[in-house]
């Protein structure tokens, strides 16, 4: 374990300054693709420490570190079947203990993705209470008797496709699966689950973590009496949360996840992470509520620090319009509650191929998100401009993938491995070692880090200088906002402190102005982020442009 006095100054850091997550950005690292350090083509612990003073060069506040836990890898970590063990493929509880040392020199925080709601069916938890009705861990999972025709107990329907409910011939019952048939859900109706997942968390924050990203946050509670479903308004289905192929988005989710009950729970986590001054930020996975269980679920101070919203997750590119609607539907549902924004993550395709963005849109989207209110999330490879890889069929590895290609091409594409040099494997495994567990994209190569390092008008320099940005006007990460769209021009205004940032941003190709007013000036950083300038009270901007002020 690490140096406990340096755990210790580490937890008395942030107790002292308990809001040191807001307004953060945190840099997510998937660990299969950020750096082979041993050669066998899959990334690891170790390799993530060599590495953390790139992400330390962006200027970021936190790293989130994806699922590392000893797993059968059917979902590739998030089937977790021992919370307390590193997979020997990224390391080991050493590894991890020097990672979080060497980050915390670098003064980043940790934040690990802490898998609750389900475990792989290779847990030795899932092996014992499947083994009968009248184990200590029968009711550890959440098991139903079939229907008289030997139907499954419901209509409920997993995110990978098909039904939610897998048969046991052992225990001759059904077993709840929102996700994989190996990622049985657990069962948060019973006080000896929920007592467990804490210390599991204190598990972990003993060792110095920082906090947690919480996976799926929604799914954890079921509803108690199975209810059915109803069946969702066609034109409220949209594939935010499930793609579009899959008839997962047909339902009205109102029992099998998002139920009240999951808030009592919340704040038994809460309670445990305020001694170590610890931040969470869940996912929530909710098409039509999401916004509204951000809000439920982050508002008070005995609730979740963030909820990881997926609006701008979207597959359609941000409107001003939509932008500034997204913001006031937050202000509405959300008041007391605190988001954390992000364009590009592990699920969903990079956002500059999903939203086909040219440079200067690309650039001006990452200004967009140090200006919103909320903490931000910025996804590995995403400084460098890199585009959704395509991967052949025949080279995919994710389950949701296989099972709905062509139509959906599952996850793999935002997954490829990091760049870091135009080398064999991009640098991601030196030399001629193993190939690597998905191909490194040929068109990423010349995006590497080493092919930028050094250039001023480079994307990674942009995006470090538009990181710098936040970090240098406590106003952007804390302060109020105000927000409104004018036709493509989307205005934010935030104030703090007896200060003001005016940013204004053009986000379409045609050409528009915009008449400040009277005392602005533009920000110190802005001619180096490319922003237009202030003529007098009056900004034009281009296409794409956008403007920084202050007074």
């Amino acid at each position: 374990m690490n140096d406990m006095s340096n755990v210790q100054a580490a937890i008395a850091a942030r107790v002292e300054n308990p809001d040191w997550w807001r307004g953060a950005v945190i840099y997510q690292v998937y660990p299969r693709s950020f750096q082979d350090s041993s050669g066998d083509g899959v990334g690891d612990l170790a390799g993530i420490a060599s590495r953390l003073d790139h992400i330390a060069s962006l200027g970021v506040d936190a790293v989130w570190i994806s699922p590392f836990f000893k797993s059968p890898m059917k979902d590739f970590g998030y089937d977790v079947s021992d919370y307390r063990e590193v997979d020997p493929m990224f390391g080991s509880l050493a590894d991890f203990d020097a990672l979080i040392a060497r980050a915390h020199e670098l003064g980043l925080k940790v934040l690990i993705d802490l898998v609750l709601s389900h475990t792989s069916d290779q847990h030795a938890w899932f092996k014992e209470s499947r083994k009968d009705h009248a184990n200590p861990k029968a009711d550890w999972y959440v098991w139903a008797d079939a229907k008289p025709t030997g139907a499954p107990p419901n209509n409920w329907l997993s995110i990978f496709g098909g039904s939610a409910w897998q048969w046991d011939g052992g225990r001759m019952q059904y077993y709840l699966h929102n996700f994989l048939t190996s990622q049985p859900d657990l069962n948060f109706h019973c006080p000896a689950v929920q007592d467990e997942l804490l210390r599991v968390a204190e598990f972990w924050l003993d060792r110095g973590v920082d906090g947690f990203r919480l996976d799926t946050i929604n799914f954890y509670v079921h509803d108690a009496e199975l209810r059915d479903n109803p069946a969702l308004d066609p034109a409220l289905r949209n594939d935010q949360t499930a793609p579009a192929v899959n008839p997962y988005n047909w339902q009205e989710h109102l029992y099998d996840k998002s139920r009240p009950e999951n808030l009592a729970f919340l704040k038994r986590l809460r309670a445990v992470m305020k001694p170590y001054g610890a931040a969470a930020v869940g996912e929530v996975g909710d098409a039509q509520l999401g916004l509204e269980i951000l809000g439920q679920y982050t508002a008070g101070d005995d609730m979740m620090n963030m909820c990881y919203a997926f609006e701008l997750l979207a597959k359609d590119k941000p409107t001003a319009g939509y932008v500034a609607e997204t913001m006031h539907r937050v202000e509405r549902v959300a008041a007391d509650g605190w988001a954390c924004w992000a364009f590009s993550n592990h699920d969903v395709p990079r956002h500059i191929s999903r939203w086909g963005l040219s440079e200067a849109a690309a650039r001006a989207y990452v200004v967009l998100m140090m200006c919103l209110r909320g903490s931000a999330c910025l996804y590995q490879g995403e400084e460098l401009g890199l585009p959704e890889a395509d991967v052949a069929f025949e080279d995919l590895q994710d389950p949701y993938g296989i099972e709905f290609w062509p139509e959906f091409k599952g996850r793999d594409g935002c997954r490829t491995p990091m760049v870091w040099d135009a080398g064999v494997h991009g640098g991601f495994s030196h030399g001629n070692e193993a190939r690597p567990w998905l191909p490194v994209a040929p068109e990423h190569l010349p995006r590497a880090v080493e092919e930028q390092e050094g250039d001023s008008a480079s994307m990674l320099a942009h995006y470090r200088r538009a990181v710098a940005l936040r970090k240098a006007h406590e106003v952007l990460r804390s302060g109020a906002q105000e927000i409104a769209a004018q036709g493509d021009l989307l205005v934010i205004r935030r104030t703090g402190q007896g200060r003001e940032v005016l940013a204004l941003f053009n986000l379409a190709e045609g050409p528009v102005s915009h008449e400040a007013g009277a005392g602005w000036t533009a920000l110190e950083e802005a001619a180096a982020l490319g922003a237009a300038p202030l003529e007098g009270e009056r900004v034009t901007l281009g296409a794409w442009g956008f403007a920084l002020l202050g007074r």
